[in-house]
């Protein structure tokens, strides 16, 4: 495999390409927008600003030429529908694809996509295979600047339903799952209604900083 389309450069895209750049490959990524397409054209092959929900531009930039092209679209359904119908239309012979959900993931099956991931759950039953069991060896992808760590929620957390804590949007930290040492309980990807109690032991992902400014919370 010589050369890698990356469609959509959000965080994740952004750090595929980046990696994949340096371990060799041809790396061409794709995105609508200027400034995700700035911050990353330094660390390519080549960076364009293009829609890809239009086929002949698709075309013209040679995708269908591609040994692999990546869509890392994802908060966009539609968008990343589109964009891997085309790609399929180009005749190129691997795509995979970032999932939302599970019906999100179901549709990209249906186009023909080869493989569909899903980044956050992935990780997440990653992270709880190794707490389950601590002895087995398995690989948890990491990216510059992000870390995962367990840690015991703040005091000012106990009690509160995550909705409430409002982890993610207030520190931009994403809870992979919570394991409660007394029962030995895994909730792996908890929603928003779960209540945090001080036997819980949260595992997160995201950047030190971030995670060190949970640790201070009131």
């Amino acid at each position: 495999m010589k050369q890698i389309v990356v469609i959509g450069v959000g965080n994740f895209g952004h750090y595929l390409a980046k990696e994949l750049y340096t371990k060799g490959y041809e790396v061409i990524v794709i995105d609508k927008s200027q400034a995700r397409v700035q911050d990353i054209h330094s660390y390519v092959t080549q960076a364009v600003v293009a829609d890809s929900t239009d086929m002949e531009t698709l075309r013209t930039l040679g995708v269908d030429r591609a040994d692999l092209v990546i869509i890392g679209i994802g908060s966009n359904l539609s968008e990343s529908i589109l964009t891997a119908l085309n790609v399929k239309d180009l005749g190129v012979k691997k795509i995979f694809a970032k999932a939302q959900s599970e019906n999100h993931g179901r549709i990209l099956e249906k186009l023909g996509v080869n493989e569909v991931f899903f980044p956050e759950k992935d990780l997440a039953v990653s992270v709880a295979r190794q707490i389950h069991n601590p002895n087995m060896i398995d690989h948890i992808p990491f990216v510059d600047g992000y870390t995962i760590v367990e840690m015991a929620p703040p005091r000012s957390f106990i009690g509160k339903r995550l909705k409430e804590a409002n982890i993610i949007n207030k520190f931009g930290v994403q809870v992979m799952a919570i394991k409660d040492v007394l029962t030995d309980q895994l909730s792996v990807i908890p929603t928003g209604e779960y209540m945090m109690k001080d036997s819980d032991i949260l595992i997160l992902m995201g950047q030190k900083d971030s995670i060190d400014r949970i640790k201070d919370a009131e």
